[in-house]
């Protein structure tokens, strides 16, 4: 009778399971049932231990993430390989010929495995006839949530793919030597969802072109191909976009369904794909693919990798919460892994393994939680399908916050510009609040007269660098910046950052222009050579990402947060970099480095992969053509310009103190009546020129009122003075801008300058006698308050000497 009880339990324990089985398929095949069309999901590997873990951790993601649809693995294998394999029932496979080795050619590329995998399934699986849709994905990713390929947009003819913004020879000779029609070259790879007649019309296209792109050595340079290696290895990604240009099919390009662990996701963004196929770390414990090349961890029982940190160190770790989801993303790939090999020999057959705190947590509905399906859902407020690499979404719904910042020094000179900003700003009708930043020394800071400007927040100057002495007034705009988001508590979403020699027009919002997380505004200033040469590679990891932009910027706080450390390092790093200071490197014309912050800036939202929309119509230089006079929103007088004979540089006005000189303003430009050209070009670009100087006199004068300057004729008087002295200076120096002077003609200007200065700050006699009598009163007073002071004392000393002398007489007769 004992006997029979154990055979009993075993053939309950037989039902249950086959119960439980056919209630899963009965499950499986009704949610299938559901899809309105059919889809499989391929991936190719190798006859290795290094893609067979990566196969454990792909199939374990797919199952828990409810992935619909067949799976099936593209083996590639030699015959020996293949007679030496382990692993063939690690996921639904076809074994595929090898073409690491190429049989015609004897060429080494394994990565060519893809495509040839792909047209052998094709042309050899009854699969590939019963299917509308195919997934095609990496080994090295895990998945989060369903990729369903309808529901991420894709159509016939428009697949859907991630962004692949390094493959820079969509752009360059490399498209025009392989493809008929490079400008439907798409950067793109990673995961590729399209229909099953798109495949079959691309697959062959795929390989062929994969085989020219790996065979034409003498395009595989970096600077053409964006390979770091220079060894034609990607030459399968450019397979694929030159053979998808060929069959004309347009990607629907997404840019938020796939993430490297290690980088940062956007706001609101929950990404369905990871791809580990970089280092990647969290605090001291990192992770890399390629140590892992030989490592037979699916056949070792028990045998994990090296666990990362758990949830709640990591939430201690980093308190700013979009670092710490990136982070939290990175322990949820390696977990996945884990745990997907935990269950690979549990169900191999390996022991028990003894309890720790990892598989506890690995087993704990805290971890379900953590990796519960994500679905990729569109944000409320945002579109953030990419097309054609341009964003083509918009922002929607309540108008978030805004705070203004332009970046100053204690100094006269940035005291004027101030001034015509502020008045600017003010009649601009800019939303939210505004903050001077104000890079000051400690001394310079003590005689300093203009605080009262703009609301301000004083920052530490770095004009000369601590460490190195070097002196570079430009590293006091990403310093300063840094220094304001860690000093100030703000509300604001965006952040607007202009110059201080800049004049607002019109408002600048990011709802108007285009800004959204991930993707700040700006304007494009094209002389930045250095984002196509040497210096990008140098700089940054991400040359491909390096946008020539800079000016006018809109960015969201949070992308503020982890770009400007990184901005501030860069800025410093370039301008270390003396040996490429050439004009023909960095496009510098004065080959002095002193560009080097907006490299500094251009490079580090390369490292984060910040995609700007770059938009021409928000500034302008007054003396250029504008595309659309009604739309420039910001002028930029950065640079000389002139109407006539007119002309205005700031740089000639670097040592006159316009703002506590009464009544001191700019030559008058013309009159906007006085313009007689008959070409509209020239026409819009005078009176916008003309505009730009009249704002700026009209700001100085308006702050003269404020100050209660005298008399009318003292106004008239100043300026004649200013008017003369400055055209005899023009005239002694040529009229050339301070740049462009040598060495001795500066000394000259500096002397002339000082000699203006004091001029300039020579009082009329009434305004002169009537400060002397001020002063001479304030001293009075002074002197009247010593003297009652030290009448007090003496009356205090004196009283207490006199209770001294008068003490009783039993008192006195006590001490004898």
């Amino acid at each position: 009778m004992r006997a029979l009880i154990p055979t009993f339990f075993f053939f309950l324990l037989h039902l249950l399971l086959s119960s439980l089985t056919t209630t899963a398929q009965e499950g499986g095949s009704q949610s299938e049932d559901k899809l309105p069309w059919r889809m499989h999901t391929l991936f190719s590997v190798e006859c290795q231990d290094y893609f067979d873990w990566q196969t454990v951790g792909l199939m374990h993601s797919l199952r828990k993430a409810n992935h619909p649809g067949p799976v099936t693995r593209l083996l590639s294998c030699t015959e020996d390989e293949l007679r030496r394999y382990r692993g063939m029932n690690l996921a639904p496979t076809m074994v595929v010929p090898s073409m690491s080795r190429h049989p015609r050619t004897g060429d080494w590329y394994p990565a060519i495995n893809k495509p040839a995998g792909v047209v052998h399934w094709l042309e050899n699986s009854q699969d590939a006839d019963n299917v509308d849709w195919v997934v095609i994905l990496d080994a090295d990713m895990i998945v989060r949530g369903p990729l369903i390929p309808w529901e991420l947009g894709a159509e016939k003819g428009k697949p859907v793919a991630a962004y692949y913004g390094y493959l820079k020879g969509c752009d360059n000779i490399l498209a025009k030597l392989h493809t008929t029609h490079p400008e439907w070259c798409d950067k793109v790879g990673g995961i590729l969802a399209m229909h099953i007649n798109d495949l079959r019309e691309l697959a062959p296209l795929w390989l062929s072109k994969t085989e020219e792109v790996r065979e034409d050595r003498a395009h595989w340079s970096t600077n053409i191909t964006g390979d770091i290696y220079g060894m034609g290895w990607i030459s399968e990604m450019y397979g694929y976009s030159f053979g998808a240009a060929e069959v004309g099919l347009h990607h629907k390009i997404n840019d938020d369904i796939m993430i490297y662990p290690g980088y940062i996701p956007r706001p609101t963004v929950e990404p369905v794909l990871m791809h580990y196929g970089l280092p990647f770390k969290v605090g001291n414990w990192s992770f890399s693919k390629l140590e892992h090349h030989e490592d037979g961890v699916v056949y070792d029982c028990n045998r994990l990798f090296p666990p990362p940190p758990f949830p709640r160190e990591v939430e201690m770790l980093e308190p700013d919460p979009n670092i710490r989801r990136s982070l939290f993303i990175s322990i949820e790939c390696i977990n996945t892994l884990n745990e997907g090999l935990h269950l690979h020999h549990l169900s191999a057959g390996c022991p028990r393994p003894r309890w720790s705190k990892y598989l506890s947590f690995l087993k704990s509905n805290r971890f379900k939680e953590l990796t519960k399906p994500k679905y990729l859902n569109q944000p409320a407020s945002y579109t953030t399908i990419i097309n054609k690499n341009r964003i083509v979404g918009e922002l929607q719904g309540r108008k978030p916050k805004i705070h203004t910042l332009f970046s100053t020094e204690c100094s006269t000179y940035f005291d004027w510009q101030t001034v015509g900003f502020m008045h600017s700003f003010r009649l601009s009708g800019q939303p939210g609040g505004v903050t001077r930043l104000l890079s000051c020394t400690d001394e310079d800071l003590k005689m300093y007269k203009g605080r009262d400007l703009a609301p301000t927040h004083y920052v530490p100057s770095m004009t000369q660098h601590p460490l190195t002495g070097d002196l570079y007034p430009a590293i006091n705009k990403p310093a300063a910046v840094l220094h304001w988001l860690n000093h100030v508590k703000t509300d604001a979403e965006y952040v607007v950052i202009l110059d201080a020699d800049m004049i607002m027009r019109g408002p600048i919002t990011p709802w108007e222009y285009g800004a959204r997380p991930g993707h700040p505004v700006s304007a494009p200033y094209e002389y930045l050579i250095g984002c196509d040469n040497v210096l990008a590679e140098i700089h940054t990891r991400n040359p491909s990402f390096c946008e020539k932009v800079g000016g006018v910027i809109i960015m969201h706080i949070d992308d503020l947060k982890r770009f400007a450390m990184l901005w501030f390092h860069k800025s410093l790093e370039v301008r270390a970099d003396k040996e490429h200071y050439a004009t023909n490197i960095t496009g510098d014309i004065y080959a002095s480095g002193w560009i080097s912050e907006m490299y500094g800036y251009s490079f580090a939202a390369a490292e984060l992969k910040l995609r700007h929309v770059i938009r021409r119509d928000i500034m302008l230089y007054p003396g250029y053509v504008p595309e659309s006079a009604s739309s420039i929103r910001v002028f930029h007088y950065g640079l000389r310009f002139s109407v006539g004979n007119w002309s205005f540089d700031k740089a000639d006005w670097r040592y006159i103190d316009m703002v506590n000189t009464c009544w001191a303003k700019f030559p008058d430009p013309p009159e906007a009546s006085s313009i007689t050209t008959g070409d509209p070009d020239e026409r819009a670009r005078d009176l916008l020129s003309i505009e730009c100087a009249k704002t700026l006199n009209t700001a100085l004068d308006l702050h003269h009122q404020r100050r209660r300057c005298p008399t009318e004729e003292k106004k008239l008087g100043d300026k004649v003075q200013v008017d003369t002295v400055l055209s005899d200076l023009n005239s002694s120096t040529g009229g050339d801008s301070p740049g462009e002077r040598k060495l001795e003609d500066n000394l000259q200007v500096d002397t002339m300058l000082s000699d203006i200065n004091f001029s300039l700050n020579t009082s009329s006699d009434f305004h002169r006698s009537e400060a002397e009598t001020r002063s001479n009163m304030r001293w009075m007073v002074a002197l009247w308050g010593i003297f009652v002071f030290l009448f007090c004392v003496t009356f205090l000393v004196l009283s207490g000497r006199k209770r001294a002398g008068l003490k009783p007489r039993s008192f006195r007769n006590k001490k004898r």
